[in-house]
């Protein structure tokens, strides 16, 4: 049991013994205290207030003698301006430290047993390679995967790969028309970045195309429907979707370059999958669950045969899920697929990680699928994120204007090495060593940026800023993690030592004092981590972790002091806090080297 719980329980006797009132534990509310105040947990007094009806600097005092004289934990009070602010006695924080030293996973919870959550996230098309937005995107799906995975949940993280549609064929055309036969082989270019040329090749041939109707007298918008190119990828899909050989065959051969070009782009960045659907193979899905919700009176059909969902009732538009000739539709697909993901895997709950321009569309989903009678639909959960946006503006995929995911990771491990022969950081390395050092740090760069911000928020990646071994930055955590390993191999110990090192309270500094509730506070960010789906809470528990410890650093003397038995509890406190740092970055995606 945490110290929070243990206060709150005993707040709540304590209020039913001074004042014989019946307080739910819910009402109490507990928060770290402010730095304003002197205490390390504050319990709200403001909620007691109206049911004591008293002064709050009364029901403070009352309540923080009281708690005081009840818990062995609770050494001292304070009372301001209605915040009951409580000093936690350091024998507490010296027990919770062996305690932390005893874990082989400190923070983690056993997933034997536990309720299976799916995690949806990349979702690429096969027509272009990988950009900043499915960095952003893999990065948060991976990261929240491992985070989820971390408190408790058995997790499968998959992959829907958007591999057919009218987007993927204008790649097919372009390459038939001006490809001169050349493949990833011949040209020397990944696979997917050759296919993604050819995407916007078309796009390039099909506005020439619509301007010359134009000039000669169409309307723009009747342009974009007759122009050649337009009229001849819709009778490509056509052929596509009879099963048309010839056209299959590019169709696979195009996508096999995708694939190859995806995987190495996977394989650096740190992301892997557990399986992968393609839309190809599940897109006619969800017509037998439309039809049964016809048949059961729960979807409408209108005189031209269509199928649709009547959300009037929730004040949101109807939705189509049937054609009048009776063709499925996106969300007829997904209604098929999230079924069938439940039946195979006896899921407790779906995550799809997609950006929130896809709002709408979830809420619509879910809502759909829990009038079908799917309950579990509740569970379902759209982690919606914002998009990213560099220094130059927005990203624009046709137009070939994307920050391409190879080039990014490229350019993070080349500023990395710029950045560190600059501060002469590395001299001491060889070359391999060197190179192999400069992939982590650029890469932790790219990471640590990316998911220090709430999913939630839109963001601005600036490449120079997250590469910094000052500030919030992963090289920052990096290097301090490095400077433990240092103290460590000098001090000649493992990095986990299992040995118990006791000293009296009265000997602990106050920069050990805070290290350790740091360290203690790692449980509870990672359950409130997963139930939020935040890989930001983990990325600033573990800056503020190598912040304390950076203070810890200047403010005493490890392997110089002169009593023995503080020099070895100094390492092992370092030590511990080389775990979580690990442990933490871990849940992010990134490495931490021993050497800087």
């Amino acid at each position: 049991m945490g110290i929070n719980q243990i206060i709150e329980e005993s707040t709540v006797a304590q209020i039913k013994e001074l004042f014989d009132l019946d307080v739910d534990r819910s009402k109490i509310v507990t928060q770290k205290t402010n730095p304003s105040f002197k205490g390390d947990i504050t319990v709200v007094v403001f909620p007691i207030v109206k049911l004591v009806k008293k002064a709050p600097q009364e029901i403070g005092d009352q309540l923080g003698q009281a708690l005081v004289n009840s818990l062995t934990e609770i050494s001292a009070y304070n009372v301001e301006k209605g915040f009951l602010n409580l000093i936690v006695a350091d024998d507490y924080w010296l027990n919770s430290f062996y305690d932390i030293r005893k874990s082989d996973e400190f923070g983690f919870v056993s997933v034997e047993g536990a309720d299976t959550v799916m995690i949806e996230f990349s979702s690429p098309n096969t027509n272009k390679p990988l950009h900043l937005g499915h960095v952003r995107n893999n990065l948060i799906g991976h990261s929240v995967a491992e985070i989820v995975k971390a408190s408790g949940k058995k997790v499968i993280k998959v992959n829907l790969v958007n591999d057919r549609g009218i987007h993927i064929c204008k790649s097919m055309l372009a390459w038939q028309r001006w490809g001169n036969d050349e493949t990833p082989d011949s040209t020397g270019k990944k696979g997917d970045k050759l296919v993604g040329d050819y995407y916007v090749r078309f796009d390039k041939e099909y506005k020439v195309e619509i301007q010359q109707l134009v000039d000669g007298g169409m309307d723009k918008k009747q342009a974009e429907k007759e122009a050649p190119l337009m009229l001849e990828i819709q009778e490509m899909l056509r052929k596509w979707e009879d099963g048309d050989d010839a056209t299959r065959s590019l169709w696979s051969m195009m996508n096999g370059w995708v694939y190859d070009g995806f995987k190495s782009t996977y394989s650096r960045m740190g992301v892997s999958f557990d399986k992968v659907y393609y839309e190809s193979e599940t897109y006619l899905l969800g017509k037998e669950i439309v039809e049964k919700g016809l048949k059961d009176s729960v979807l409408v059909q209108k005189d031209d045969g269509s199928v649709w969902s009547d959300l009037s009732a929730d004040k949101l538009d109807d939705k189509l899920l049937l054609r009048s000739d009776g063709t499925s539709v996106y969300m007829t697909q997904d209604l098929g697929t999230a079924v069938q993901r439940f039946q195979d895997f006896s899921l407790y709950s779906m995550v799809y990680v997609v950006g929130n321009e896809q709002d709408y569309h979830f809420k619509v989903l879910f809502m759909i699928l829990g009038k079908l009678g799917y309950n579990w639909a509740e569970n379902m959960v759209h982690l919606s994120y914002g998009m990213v946006d560099l220094p130059s503006g927005k990203m624009k995929s046709r137009e070939g204007t994307v920050v391409d995911a190879d080039d990014l990771m490229e350019e993070m491990v080349e500023t990395a090495k710029a950045t560190s022969e600059e501060l002469g950081k590395l001299d001491s390395f060889s070359d391999q060593e060197a190179t192999e050092l400069y992939e982590i740090i650029g890469l932790s760069a790219l990471k640590y940026f990316i998911l220090k911000v709430d999913p939630q928020k839109k963001m601005l990646f600036d490449p120079k800023e997250s590469i910094d071994f000052n500030g919030n930055t992963g090289p920052f955590i990096q290097y301090t993690h490095a400077r433990i390993c240092s103290i460590l191999d000098k001090a000649n110990i493992a990095e986990k030592n299992q040995q118990e090192v006791l000293i009296d309270s009265d000997k602990l500094h106050q920069k050990e004092r805070q290290l350790i509730i740091t360290l203690s506070n790692y449980p509870g960010i990672i359950q409130e981590a997963a139930s939020t789906f935040s890989p930001a809470l983990i990325a600033n528990y573990v800056y503020e972790l190598a912040k304390d410890y950076n203070q810890f650093y200047q403010a005493v003397s490890i392997l110089k002091e002169a009593d023995q038995t503080l020099v070895e509890f100094r390492v092992s406190l370092s030590s511990s806090v080389s775990q979580v740092i690990k442990s933490s970055m871990r849940l992010l995606g990134i490495d931490v080297p021993r050497r800087m």
